[in-house]
């Protein structure tokens, strides 16, 4: 008996100080780590910390220091495995959560970025920091409204909190309450450091928006003079000069960005887009001639952009050179984002020349490129009557039921249609249509002489 006593008592003192060296060495391993991180040597501070999750995988503190180096070297992937453990194994870990959160939101997983937000304030509520990336991943998901309540929230709690006025006044911006957006954005420009320019740059936005077009200007000089190295902020002083209708001051503006970039392409498209816009304001070769030099000269690099393209296309189809217009033209619509204005300009150079089937390609394109974003009557009608002359009625039908829909039942249309009915052999349709069109203007000659020589 007393030997069995002697030989547990023995074993339990091994494991006593087996269990006790092995939490000596788990303490020294996260020192160590934490030393490395004070260190900046994220390195050895991952072996250390990795050295501790060994000895304790239980442990939430030696997953959670590990994860918050991993996210701090943007190794998100791995961030992600040690936080969420980190998580499993204290569910009320705070700052396990918080980080969780932040790590998701770098990997553009906004709903879980969510989850995890909100599950850290239904553990504490106090946290303004929390409220704002809150709202800040609300509304990177879309969800406007819970956004705004989120943002309120943590500057209710810190009224100083710059970033969340910010990002309120973009909600605000998106909901079309103006004066209520650009109240936040200017308490977030009076807050954030200068360096941080995108609250100056939306609220340089809301006033264009509001009409307060000098007010705008003096955002976007104001940028421009923080960083006179960037000839960008240049070319948004410019535009918007031309937006209030200073085209002088605009020309001028827009030349000294040139001077500053000379091979930036988007200093010389928005010269180009200004003296277009003189010229057919007023009626100007002169004008249009600058046009065509600052355009080409933008369209001659590598980078231009499809809109400087379709600028380059309209000035030459001002200038009455079909073939010059055309190849801008279709360069315009190779590139993405392809502007839908090219593939209309494409259809009146195409038509002109005669070729009604391009000219009815480029004006499909430009529906299928607009969808439902604006009433298509007009192009719906020229589709119509393209269709109509390749010999394709049943198409015209379809498009001037487009028409129809889009900009109301007229005579004119209803004639249309049904004299494109009629041709595709559908009587019914074109008898309906017409009964309808005489229900409106029982008294029209035209709708009476068209049913009486239907079969």
């Amino acid at each position: 008996m007393a030997v069995v006593i002697v030989a547990v008592a023995g074993v339990a003192g091994a494991l006593a100080y087996s269990a006790l060296a092995n939490e000596r060495e788990f303490g020294r391993r996260i020192a160590e780590g934490d030393q490395a991180v004070a260190a900046e040597r994220h390195f050895q501070a991952i072996e250390a910390y990795s050295g501790a999750v060994a000895l304790k995988p239980d442990s939430m503190l030696a997953h959670l220091k590990r994860g918050a180096v991993y996210q701090n070297q943007n190794e998100l992937e791995s961030a992600l495995r040690d936080l969420r453990d980190a998580v499993d194994l204290d569910p009320s870990a705070l700052l396990a959560i918080e980080l969780l959160g932040d790590v998701n939101a770098s990997l553009n997983r906004a709903d879980r970025a969510i989850e995890r937000y909100e599950a850290y304030i239904n553990l504490d509520e106090r946290n303004a920091r929390v409220h704002y990336k809150l709202g800040l991943s609300r509304y990177r998901a879309g969800r406007v409204a819970a956004a705004a309540a989120a943002l309120q929230q943590a500057l209710k709690l810190d009224p100083a909190l710059g970033d969340a006025h910010y990002v309120l006044g973009l909600v605000l911006r998106d909901q079309n309450k103006l004066p209520a957006a650009r109240r936040s954005l200017e308490e977030a420009a009076r807050r954030l450091p200068a360096s941080q320019t995108a609250p100056r740059e939306a609220l340089a936005e809301v006033y264009a928006l509001e009409g307060e077009h000098t007010r705008a200007i003096n955002e976007l000089e104001a940028l421009a003079a923080l960083d006179a190295t960037r000839g960008d902020r240049l070319v948004a002083v410019g535009l918007a000069q031309a937006r209030a209708g200073r085209e002088d001051a605009a020309v001028t503006t827009l030349s000294r960005a040139v001077e500053r970039s000379p091979d930036a392409p988007q200093a010389y498209a928005a010269l180009g887009h200004v003296w277009l816009t003189s010229a057919q304001r007023r009626g100007d070769r002169i004008a249009l001639n600058k046009a065509l030099e600052a355009l080409q000269q933008a369209a001659s690099r590598s980078d231009a952009s499809g809109e400087t393209f379709a600028e380059l296309g309209h000035a030459w189809l001002l200038a009455g050179d079909m073939s010059a217009a055309e190849r801008a033209l279709r360069q315009a619509v190779t590139r993405l984002p392809v502007p839908p204005d090219a593939y209309l300009q494409l259809a009146d150079v195409t038509v002109r020349d005669g070729r009604i089937q391009d000219a009815r390609d480029a004006l499909l394109r430009y529906a299928t490129l607009v969808g439902d974003e604006k009433p298509l009557a007009d192009v719906s009608t020229r589709i119509a009557d393209l269709s109509l002359r390749l010999g394709e009625p049943a198409l015209a039908v379809r498009w001037f039921d487009r028409a129809i829909d889009d900009s109301g039942p007229s005579t004119a249309l209803q004639l249309r249609l049904a004299d494109a009915a009629t041709k595709s052999g559908d009587i019914a349709r074109a008898r309906h249509v017409l009964d309808e069109a005489l229900a409106a203007d029982p008294g029209n000659r035209q709708l009476m002489l068209m049913k009486q020589r239907l079969p």
